[in-house]
């Protein structure tokens, strides 16, 4: 099958790239010219496993390509993937200018029937603005062609997207007739052989699965980071409760692990998405409002538990920071917990040396050159003169790191485990002073 993905961001490449895996050709379209160029180098500007070469195979056999030319990509394809940002408005809300945008440049082009298809994360009735954009516009110019609009939004983990998309536990399809259901179903096929993975469903209720699969994590989350607040003040460990609760089939494992906050592109935006758009229909979403406040407040207890070993003064303290990302396998640092720490570090007169496997130029893109930071090409070397050492970010390099190096380097032998990697009895036993999150009383 024929088709055309518009925005080549995390969401645009990772679809373009598998649909071609099973045979599709795809366009891929975007308005940065630099990134096109890029892509058509073989240079991804995002950083995502199997990526790269998922990407290099298609373009080589040439069921893939980039472009920046809107015409070709509208007479391309009978799929018309809309898989552009969709930024929070300063009120929270998701900011649709760009999909609408695309729509318009659709009706604009097409000649014939095209199924346009939502990918990006948009508020439910987005679908209602895309095809009233679409029919304004084809009034406008005085153009009748046949169309439908079909919500199909994506359910990628960063850092294992592709499983995701080629193995997926779900396609939720949300359509208004029969005609673009079977369409989506045999786009789709390819990844639905095992068993019926497609959900179809109306189109409001697709929108609002995405927000509701992404607050019910999001939720997960934060409710297990406040057991976490508490489990210190009783003197409880979060890490037997999660395993105790965890061990429950109505609960599970999955998201019930304490940190320091959940960050990213999609938790923070859709959370606050969802209640903002509760908010229009005068309904007070009092969990959403709890759930976005706790993590907000989560992201800064590192920075409180720094604060509080060194009596409130970091005045030219110098703190090691491993871990910029807002998870591992990623480089994205939106919202990421790293940078609330750093930034109140720098607040508080302390420098930073830190350490990320993959998300060092990004934290260059964002921070620049400043006499604050410091970033470092090796753990080992995050340590030199630091005077202690914070683990921001899971990432498995740093799960067994040399504990007698670490204490020889550091001025005051203290890891604070934002996300609860270490044991605390050890690391007491080798000498250390540790904090983690919600391990009893630290």
């Amino acid at each position: 099958m024929k088709v055309s993905i518009f925005g080549s961001g995390y969401v645009g490449l990772v679809t373009g790239a598998c649909l071609a895996e099973v045979g599709n050709d795809v366009v891929c379209i975007d308005i940065d010219e630099a990134k096109i160029e890029r892509l058509n180098r073989g240079e991804i500007p995002i950083h995502e496993p199997g990526l790269d070469d998922l990407i290099a195979r298609n373009m080589q056999d040439g069921r893939l390509h980039f472009t920046t030319d809107i015409d070709v990509a509208v007479a391309h394809g009978l799929f018309q993937f809309i898989a552009v940002g969709t930024p929070p408005d300063e009120d929270g809300s998701a900011d649709l200018q760009y999909v609408l945008a695309v729509a318009r440049s659709i009706a604009e082009r097409m000649q014939d029937y095209r199924v346009i298809v939502n990918k990006s994360t948009v508020p439910v009735g987005t679908a209602d603005r895309v095809r009233a954009a679409l029919n304004e516009r084809l009034l406008a110019i005085g153009k009748q062609v046949e169309f439908d609009v079909v919500s199909n939004p994506e359910f990628l983990k960063e850092g294992a997207a592709i499983d995701d998309f080629m193995k997926p536990d779900r396609i939720v399809v949300g359509t208004d007739n029969p005609r673009t259901t079977e369409l989506l179903r045999a786009l789709y096929a390819p990844f639905n052989r095992n068993h019926d993975r497609l959900v179809c469903m109306d189109i409001r209720s697709a929108e609002l699965t995405k927000y509701a699969a992404n607050a019910m994590l999001a939720t997960k989350i934060s409710f297990m980071n406040e057991l976490a607040n508490l489990a210190e003040l009783l003197g409880a460990d979060i890490e037997k409760v999660r395993v105790g609760i965890g061990s429950d089939p109505r609960i599970g494992y999955h998201f019930i692990y304490p940190g320091c906050g959940y960050g990213g592109s999609c938790f923070p935006k859709d959370v606050k998405a969802l209640e903002r758009t509760a908010r229009d229909t005068a309904y007070q979403a009092k969990l959403l409002q709890a759930v976005e406040a706790v993590n907000e407040s989560q992201k800064h207890r590192l920075f409180e538990k720094i604060s509080r070993h060194f009596g409130g003064d970091l005045e030219g303290k110098t703190i090691a920071v491993w871990g910029l990302a807002f998870k591992p396998n990623t480089d994205d640092m939106r919202e990421a917990p790293s940078r609330s720490l750093i930034e109140k570090l720098w607040a508080h007169g302390a420098r930073v040396r830190a350490f990320d496997p993959v998300a060092m130029d990004e934290a260059r893109r964002i921070y620049g050159t400043r006499s604050g930071l410091v970033l470092c090409e090796t753990t080992d070397l995050t340590l030199e003169g630091a005077d202690a050492l914070v683990i921001v970010t899971e990432w498995n390099v740093f799960k067994s790191p040399d504990f007698p190096l670490i204490r020889e380097k550091l001025s005051t032998p203290v890891i604070f485990d934002g996300r609860n990697i270490y044991d605390p009895e050890s690391l007491k036993s080798l000498g250390f002073s540790y904090y983690g999150i919600g391990r009893g009383g630290n």
